[in-house]
């Protein structure tokens, strides 16, 4: 028997997804649960006895990391400044450490003085480590095999280590990888082009034991492309339209998605049915030229806008992900982007610098153009974790690096002041086609009710944010009133772009000032 103390870093309150403000309005910590770390944690012995710290969460304290015999931390790139700090303060207690997750697994090197990198996907991965564990080994490093695991072999996650009061939002995975070939993108490396799926009973007992704990409310499929594999997710669907109703729909639905799910009525028709309220979904850029030249291949010849008006037909919100610095990109493509966003109504829009992550189609193409920093494991423009939207660039760029810097704070500007978000989000509460199965118990309707004063208090009597707040409010009850719920919602988001955007545009102009770097070959 051992003592496993299991521990997810920390990430910077300026990264786009951790939204820690809007999560206080309803008593939460922080957006969302770390569903890497319980799964692993449900692939270790159960005689262990296994703790977990999520330090978005709490704090950690020495007692915590004297108790455990090891200590496992796993993570994102994002997190890998705060994590590189753990692996140290574990050590300097004297403690073994047990490193894993995606961005060891991309970028081994920098992790080397963890004393075990288990790498890939814990399900292969983890056995070998057990059995060197067991032999007494006292280091090394266990990579995947070269082909990747089957996930109906993936346990149900230990969801009882959580304190479902700390999240908005508890996630399960129903599928790894991803069939399209962005040549920018790090999932299809690490994950693979053929979706691994799950069965419809894993699905439903992993609701089952969400159930049984006594969760209700949001559930995301943390899915890269949920949609990767359209007929199994239709088999999914369905089972989950049935078991929710069985069981008086105690969930509510989120996921990430390629924009091909427009072309699907059938599918958009389950994910209503089931009641999924948003989707994200990678658009990136406007321009086909800069699409076909980054791989993007499915969203060429398409009209963004249409598409994502049919999935509001459905009464799902669409939250877009945007990228700046492409290589055949201009200031006009830039401008076509702020168009998108507001016709489209998108009113959660993440922009951020094209960024080279490790062992992709684009970090091996700059190798080979000799356009990669050498420093290409870190974000490049800041010292500081926090995600693309605010670090990337990591390359010799083909426009003048301030032009696409500037064109970058010219969007943020632009869809992030009062008028130009409220705008779009009372666009959108006019024609989103709201049909709500999950409704709140009456602690939760509490819950909803507290954090509308509490919202009040943070935007509604400061002008001309508070114009904006009550107009929407005023509107949405007399015109669409289903949807107000989410109209609330996407308000309360507004307090995390507004600081976000100011932190980042500051950030850039620090940069610009003081930086050295010249868009030259050296």
């Amino acid at each position: 028997m051992r003592n496993a103390l299991l521990i997810y870093p920390e990430f910077s309150p300026f990264g786009f997804w951790n939204y820690r403000d809007v999560a206080k309005l309803v008593g939460a910590k922080c957006p969302a649960a770390p569903l890497g770390m319980i799964t692993v944690a449900a692939l270790l012995p159960k005689e262990w006895d296994i703790k977990l710290l999520d330090m978005n969460t709490a704090e950690l304290h020495d007692s915590d990391i004297d108790w455990a015999d090891l200590v496992f931390i796993g993570g994102m790139l994002p997190q890998q400044i705060n994590f590189l700090k753990l692996i140290d303060r574990v050590h300097s207690l004297g403690k073994k450490v047990v490193a894993g997750g995606p961005d060891p697994t991309s970028q081994p090197k920098i992790y080397a003085k963890a004393d075990y990198l288990v790498l890939g996907e814990a399900e292969d991965s983890i056995i070998p480590f057990l059995e060197a564990l067991e032999k007494g080994v006292e280091g090394g490093t266990f990579p995947p095999p070269r082909t990747k695991p089957d996930i109906k072999r993936s346990p149900v996650p230990k969801f009882d280590l959580l304190n479902f009061k700390d999240y908005l939002t508890v996630g399960i995975q129903f599928s790894r990888g991803c069939p399209f070939n962005c040549e920018f993108c790090d999932i299809i490396e690490l994950y693979g082009r053929t979706p691994r799926t799950k069965s419809a009973e894993q699905i439903l007992a992993e609701l089952d034991a969400l159930y049984r704990a006594g969760y209700r409310g949001s559930v995301e499929f943390v899915d890269d492309n949920f949609i990767g594999n359209k007929a199994k997710v239709k088999e999914i669907l369905s089972a989950i339209r049935e078991w929710s109703e069985s069981h008086n729909y105690p969930f509510y639905f989120g996921t990430e998605a390629s924009i091909n799910l427009a072309d699907d009525e059938e599918l958009l028709r389950l994910m209503q049915e089931v009641d999924f309220r948003y989707v994200f979904i990678g658009i990136e850029s406007v321009d086909d030229n800069v699409l076909k030249s980054t791989q993007k291949k499915q969203n060429v010849n398409r009209k963004i806008c249409d598409d994502i008006h049919k999935i509001y037909y459905y009464g799902m919100f669409v939250s877009g992900g945007f990228i700046i610095g492409f290589d055949d990109e201009t200031s006009e493509t830039v401008r076509m982007i702020v168009n998108t966003i507001n016709d489209g109504k998108i009113c959660i829009a993440m922009v951020g610098l094209l960024c080279a992550l490790p062992n992709t189609q684009l970090t091996r193409r700059l190798i080979r153009e000799k356009r990669l920093f050498d420093n290409s494991g870190r974000l490049y423009m800041n010292n500081i974790d926090i995600d693309q939207s605010t670090s990337g660039l990591n390359f010799i760029t083909k426009r003048p690096r301030n032009e696409i810097i500037n064109d970058f704070m010219y969007i943020l500007k632009k869809i992030y002041t009062p008028k130009s978000y409220f705008d779009r989000c009372l666009k959108l509460a006019m024609v989103l086609n709201v049909k709500r199965k999950s409704k709140p118990s009456f602690t939760g309707n509490l819950k909803n009710i507290i954090a509308f004063f509490r919202l009040i208090n943070k935007l509604g009597f400061k002008p001309p944010v508070s114009f904006y707040f009550w107009r929407n409010i005023f509107i949405v009850l007399t015109t669409n009133p289903s949807a107000l719920v989410e109209e609330c919602n996407l308000i309360a988001m507004f307090i995390h772009f507004r600081k976000q955007t100011e932190f980042i545009i500051k950030l850039m102009k620090a940069n610009e000032k003081n930086s050295s770097i010249k868009n030259s070959v050296a």
